[in-house]
């Protein structure tokens, strides 16, 4: 007689949308013989565009991750096996063989759901659509022998614990140590960890990636990949494709920091960040109004003008730089641009920014001032017609009202694609600019 079989199902690296065609496993979530639940995050994956994690399709018990940590795997991939009917399987026998599945059949799931099929035959995900649903390709595995019944045995020391099965997990180190050592090529279960519990530090891992005095060994090779790698792509081939011209202009900003001051005081604004890019975003707004080409791309044999503006922001994170934008932000007031802006940058800095949020921008603002940087010529984000570079603001003396006085003044600086816009066009926006940080509550009354 046959005993029951359990419902084994491989879950392949899904379609994380935008064209990404693999991903790194950053960390696994789960471990094998976990019970997990039906969306519950199971791993996290970093792709070229951020770092995200990826829902369990199915609840059940882990039975076995194939791919480790580090590890780049391509869409549709197995990454991990899971019995959604672990309670069916019983006393093994040679013709219990798992029954294994790679996607639940078609209607079986509410379309839209994460694990129903969506159209075109894929499947739902966190972040766009799976791959389509074909048969894996997995590792041969034998039919597991039949039990011979076993005597019991005397009582002994119970035996030291295997290794976990993603390869990494006998190494102590948080997850900024991990990626460090990923970038640094190091083996984390190489090295003995001078933190708490015998934990591997950032300082144990640079140790190990110091020149030994006797090779005289004076170079490191930090890999190239993820969202590092897709920015050195872009910038590429944007500055080889789009030719650039940047103009600058220096301006008084005393009154738009006694703007932010003011604003900062009102009691509906106290818990909401402010800083003076706020300002240079909404000023950047008011002008792609008056000038719609700077909010527009290049298509060979015409130029498609933009009647929406994704507003991008530059953001620097440990990955890399990343440019998520704000949706709809010509749309936005002062207070939901506001609100917009802070919840990009904490998603940024999370490493939480989804593939879609970094798609579709339409213009963008680099703030090299938080550095402490005067100002540069920022290379355009691809498709894009311009970009508003805002520098440091610093007291300085300044000509107001025929008298030297100190003054708050930064400079800007602005590169655009000369095969869009012209040098008066892009000298013309910039001044508007200018003019709002100069005087905002005038420029704001009159746009209203």
């Amino acid at each position: 007689m046959v005993s029951a079989v359990s419902k084994v199902k491989e879950f392949p690296l899904p379609d994380l949308g935008e064209g990404l065609t693999e991903g790194e496993i950053l960390r696994w979530l789960v471990q094998v013989g976990d019970t997990i639940e039906l969306n519950q995050p199971i791993v996290e994956v970093e792709t070229a565009k951020a770092a995200v994690e990826i829902p369990a399709k199915w609840a059940g018990k882990v039975t076995e991750i194939f791919q480790p940590e580090g590890t780049t795997v391509e869409v549709g991939t197995p990454i991990i096996a899971i019995d959604t009917e672990p309670g069916a399987q019983t006393a093994p026998s040679a013709a219990s063989l798992a029954a294994v599945e790679v996607a639940p059949a078609e209607g079986m799931v509410e379309p839209g759901l994460i694990g129903g099929p969506a159209p075109g035959g894929r499947t739902a995900v966190l972040v766009g659509y799976g791959p389509r649903t074909t048969a894996a390709k997995r590792r041969p595995r034998g039919a597991p022998l039949a039990a011979a019944p076993v005597a019991p045995a005397t009582p002994v020391a119970p035996a030291a614990p295997e290794p976990e099965p993603n390869g990494v997990g006998k190494a102590l180190a948080k997850p900024p140590v991990r990626k460090l050592a990923r970038d640094l090529g190091v083996d984390l279960t190489r090295l003995v960890g001078s933190g708490p519990q015998g934990s591997i530090t950032r300082a144990d891992v640079e140790a190990a990636t110091a020149p030994a005095p006797v090779t005289g060994d004076r170079e490191q090779r930090v890999p190239v990949k993820g969202v590092r790698k897709l920015t050195a792509e872009n910038m590429v081939a944007s500055a080889f494709t789009a030719p650039h011209v940047s103009v600058f202009l220096t301006v008084d900003v005393t009154r738009s920091v006694r703007a932010l001051e003011r604003l900062r005081a009102l009691p509906e604004w106290r818990e909401v960040r402010v800083s003076p890019l706020l300002l240079a975003a909404k000023a950047a707004l008011l002008a792609i109004r008056r000038y719609p080409l700077a909010n527009s791309t290049w298509a060979g044999e015409e130029i498609v003008v933009k009647e929406y503006v994704n507003l991008g922001i530059a953001a620097a994170t440990e990955r890399g730089l990343i440019v998520p934008n704000i949706k709809d932000a010509d749309r936005m007031s002062l207070r939901e641009l506001a609100d917009a802006m802070t919840a990009l940058v904490q998603t940024a800095k999370a490493g939480r920014t989804a593939p879609t949020d970094m798609s579709g921008g339409t213009f963008t603002i680099t703030n090299v001032g938080v550095f402490g940087v005067d100002t540069g010529t920022p290379i355009l984000p691809p498709g894009e017609a311009a970009i508003l570079c805002f520098g440091a603001i610093r007291e300085q003396p300044w000509v107001h009202k025929d008298r030297v006085k100190v003054r708050h003044v930064t400079t800007l600086g602005m590169s655009f694609d000369h095969r869009i816009i012209d040098g008066e066009l892009g000298s013309r926006f910039l001044r508007d600019v200018g003019a709002f940080l100069a005087d905002p509550e005038t420029t704001l009354l009159a746009s209203c």
